[in-house]
């Protein structure tokens, strides 16, 4: 993600201005403890609205951000490693994982394309022993739990500059040289490339085809973020700083001499655009429901930024036309970084919240992302207060329906308490993902509700739930009344479309008098509502 280049862009970023005298906004109502929700007045024995939030944390597998904790671990360690970060996810009412499978051009799965990373197993191409694949039990923990799996790829990074083992026989630097370019101490993938273009969008493909992930998600690394041509120069202030371009000039010069007519930046942008556009079309002709994320630098165009706001361009520097993108419709959400405070005003998270909501003329989801890793023991550490005010803030945005976390190792070590923050205030509700309608607007079948025999006296009432429709479904929605106030719950679908829920039978809210059940497919549409016996008269 973006942080990890602030210290190498410094220099680029002095115009970042910070602002103390930004007045807050109005935070919401935090949502009530628990998962209470009232019913309509209208129908007081129809069930509300099913609660819809996109509530996800990254996690980074390069340098060790998130997961493993370090390279090499036994893999007995990895996977309790791997549990622990999807029970956490549940714990805190996440409904997804981004899962970082592509670090630099490697593979934290069984790949027939790349080798494996040493991030996994500490060596490059060296499989886990006892072989597992970490992707598939990725995939199949979170399932298990009602949680998405969102498989994250860096498209262009070919080494990172944390690598100590020599590059595999198999890597790219050697089977596709002329395409790897060293720039800033890293490997890169010469976007300009088209074998290199092919052979990521082969990679994500390959993924495609043979997990059973939610979505593809690719982070804001286009073009390298650009370092100074002299890294030793201290900063002039108020000179600008003397740039190291990319060196793409043999794929330029042959653009050039094969009659093409852009002019180089304008090339660049070009390259970055058909590969986003070729990601999009071939996820939609593999699997038409999976969704397609990215999540780029939170500024948009120089020249299309409202009042006040400034800094680093992702458009003239990494070559992302972020708004070309969202405006063709070439994906299904957008995650900008804002990984900024909301009083600082050159960057101000409302503002630039508005401003991708407003760019969104196609209506794809706008899930920000936050800064939670911001959160730690410097003196520049922020306090949970500025994550859950933004989470409230987005929360008063009709265009925007959920947020994304960077990054899962500061909801693990909890700091400063923001993950009991998250669970007892902005996350006490569990919430579904948002419907994805341009994907599939058909919902399912109603499913079965069976409910156990049970013995008299029991504390609880045990369903078990079956989807009756030809598709999948991911998760079921359970709604249960006591009195006039309904519970809301999610029971995960099983493999086999079934799943089992415990109601209890007799809350602080009175005697359970009313199950509403609810099947959820693969692009997030509800079925009709099948109302369960609950023991009482409703």
């Amino acid at each position: 993600m973006v942080h990890q280049s602030l210290k190498r862009i410094a220099p680029l970023l002095a115009a970042l201005a910070l602002s103390s005298c930004a007045d807050l906004p109005a935070p919401v109502q935090p949502q009530p403890a628990g998962n209470v929700i009232t019913a309509p007045r209208q129908d007081p024995n129809a069930p509300p609205p099913l609660p819809r939030e996109f509530r996800a944390a990254w996690v980074a597998t390069v340098a060790n951000i998130d997961w493993p904790s370090k390279p090499g671990l036994p893999v007995a360690e990895q996977q309790r490693e791997l549990i622990a970060i999807v029970e956490k996810a549940r714990e805190l009412n996440l409904n997804a994982l981004i899962v970082q499978v592509r670090p630099a051009t490697d593979a934290m799965y069984a790949s027939s394309l790349e080798p494996w990373s040493e991030f996994l197993t500490g060596e490059q191409g060296k499989p886990p022993l006892p072989f597992y694949d970490p992707l598939d039990m990725w995939v199949k923990e979170a399932h298990a739990r009602g949680i998405e799996l969102h498989a994250w790829f860096n498209p262009y990074r070919a080494r990172h500059t944390k690598s100590v083992s020599p590059n595999a026989k198999n890597h790219v630097s050697s089977s596709l040289p002329q395409a790897v370019k060293n720039y800033g101490g890293f490997q890169w993938l010469d976007p300009g490339d088209a074998r290199a273009a092919d052979h990521t969008l082969a990679v994500i493909l390959d993924v495609v085809k043979r997990y059973d992930i939610d979505a593809v998600h690719i982070d804001d690394y286009f073009y390298p973020y650009p370092v100074p041509q002299d890294p030793a120069a201290p900063a002039e202030p108020g000179k600008p700083v003397v740039e190291r371009d990319f060196p793409d000039d043999p794929t330029w010069q042959a653009y050039v001499a094969g009659g093409g007519t852009l002019a180089r930046n304008d090339w660049r942008r070009d390259n970055v655009n058909r590969l986003i556009e070729r990601i999009y079309r071939g996820i939609q002709k593999e699997k038409p429901w999976m969704r397609f994320g990215v999540s780029p630098f939170g500024l948009g165009k120089p020249e299309k930024r409202p009042p006040g706001i400034a800094g680093f361009s992702q458009y003239d520097k990494l070559y992302a036309d972020v708004e070309l993108w969202l405006q063709k419709g070439w994906l299904d959400y957008l995650a900008p970084q804002l990984y900024w405070p909301i009083e600082q005003k050159a960057q101000a998270f409302d503002v630039l919240l508005d401003y991708w909501i407003a760019e969104n003329r196609v209506e794809r989801h706008i899930w920000p992302g936050l800064y939670t890793s911001r959160i730690d023991a410097s003196a520049r550490s922020w306090q949970p207060d500025e994550l859950t005010n933004q989470i409230a803030l987005s929360r008063t945005r009709s265009g925007s329906g959920g947020q994304v976390h960077f990054s899962m190792i500061a909801l693990m070590e909890n700091r400063k308490g923001i993950s009991d923050a998250l669970k007892t205030r902005s996350y006490a509700v569990p919430a579904l993902v948002p419907a994805s309608p341009w994907l599939d607007v058909k919902p399912p079948s109603a499913p079965k509700v069976a409910a156990d025999v049970t013995p008299t006296g029991r504390a609880s009432v045990r369903y078990q739930l079956k989807n009756t429709a030809p598709e999948p479904v991911r998760i079921f929605a359970v709604s249960s009344r006591y009195g006039d106030r309904w519970v809301f719950s999610t029971a995960p679908a099983r493999d086999d479309g079934t799943a089992s829920v415990e109601v209890a039978s007799v809350t602080s809210l009175g005697t359970l008098n009313r199950v509403a059940v609810q099947a959820i497919d693969r692009a997030g549409n509800a079925s009709p509502v099948t109302y369960a016996p609950s023991g009482h008269s409703p």
